[in-house]
C-alpha cells in the first residue's frame, strides 16, 4: 500500500477543510478501499467521516424521512420510520450488496460516489429527493450528473438525504449473482406532483428517468399501461453481463413488475 495522510474528522466542517485537492472523503469505504487495493485510486489524504455522529440517524418528518448520510443501508433496511413513510425505501436498503457491505457501506457514500448501477441513485430521482450538504440543499434530479459524477463540489460534504413519502412506490432490480449490483433496476414512485420513473444500472451516463414511462402511467397507474410504451436500447450499457438490447427488455419487465407491487 502506498502512503497517504489519514485524518478522523470530528465535525463536518474539518471534513469540508480537509477534503480538497486531492484528498479523498471515506465513509463506510464499500468502494474507495477496494480502489485503493487495485491502485485505481491514489489520494494524497483520506478524511474519515466515522467519527462525526450527527451524520447518522433517521427522522420522520414532513411525512417523509431525512436520514443522515453516515446511516448505513442495514439500518434503513430495518429502521420503523422508513418502512412506515417508505416502505420501498426499506425494501431497496435490505436488497443492497450481502450483511459485510449492508453493516458498513452507508446511504451518503453510494449516493456521493454515483456509480452507474447503485441502488439508492433511483430512489432519490423517483421518489424526488434532496441531497443535504455542508453548503446548500440540492434536488436529486441536479444532483447526479453523470458517471460517478454529481454536483458536489471540492469541499462540500453530503450530510443528509431526505425522501417525501410517496402515494405508492416499488423498487426492483435484475441483479448480478455475484455483486448483487443492478444489472437494470426500476425505482417507481406515484407521487402528489405525479409518476416518477427512474432507471439505474442501464444507462452510459448512469441513473435516468424514464419519461414515456412517467406519461403512460400518469394516465392509469397499471402495469399493462407499459404494454405498448417502447423501449430504445440506444444509450444503454452493453457488456458481458447484458446487451443493450436486454438492458431495454429488462428496463420494461423491471417497470411492470414494479408497478404491480407498489404500496
Amino acid at each position: 500500500m502506498y502512503s497517504f495522510e489519514y485524518q478522523k474528522a470530528g465535525s463536518v466542517a474539518d471534513a469540508s477543510k480537509a477534503a480538497t485537492g486531492e484528498a479523498k472523503i471515506v465513509a463506510g469505504g464499500m468502494t474507495l478501499i477496494p480502489t485503493l487495493k487495485l491502485r485505481l485510486a491514489q489520494p494524497s489524504k483520506l478524511v474519515d467521516l466515522g467519527g462525526i455522529k450527527d451524520l447518522v440517524g433517521i427522522k420522520a418528518e414532513g411525512g417523509g424521512v431525512t436520514i443522515g448520510a453516515m446511516t448505513t443501508h442495514a439500518a434503513v433496511a430495518k429502521s420503523a420510520e422508513v418502512k412506515k413513510a417508505i416502505p420501498a425505501l426499506a425494501e431497496l436498503a435490505e436488497g443492497i450488496g450481502d450483511p459485510a457491505v449492508r453493516n458498513r457501506g452507508t446511504i451518503g457514500g453510494s449516493v456521493a460516489n454515483n456509480d452507474p448501477a447503485a441502488d439508492y441513485p433511483a430512489a432519490c430521482v423517483a421518489l424526488g429527493a434532496t441531497i443535504v450538504t455542508s453548503k446548500r440543499k440540492i434536488a436529486a434530479d441536479d444532483f447526479f450528473k453523470g458517471l460517478f459524477e454529481t454536483a458536489l463540489e471540492e469541499g462540500e460534504v453530503i450530510t443528509a438525504i431526505s425522501f417525501p413519502a410517496p402515494e405508492k412506490a416499488n423498487y426492483q432490480k435484475f441483479r448480478n449473482p455475484a455483486s448483487r449490483y443492478a444489472l437494470v433496476g426500476v425505482f417507481v414512485a406515484k407521487t402528489k406532483g405525479g409518476v416518477r420513473v427512474a432507471v439505474t444500472g442501464a444507462g452510459e451516463g448512469g441513473v435516468f428517468r424514464k419519461k414515456s414511462f412517467e406519461e403512460a402511467l400518469g394516465k392509469s397507474f397499471d402495469a399493462g399501461a407499459l404494454d405498448a410504451v417502447k423501449v430504445d436500447a440506444k444509450g444503454l450499457n452493453s457488456d458481458i453481463h447484458a446487451s443493450a438490447d436486454y438492458r431495454a427488455h429488462l428496463i420494461k419487465v423491471m417497470a411492470k413488475r414494479a408497478v404491480q407491487a407498489a404500496k
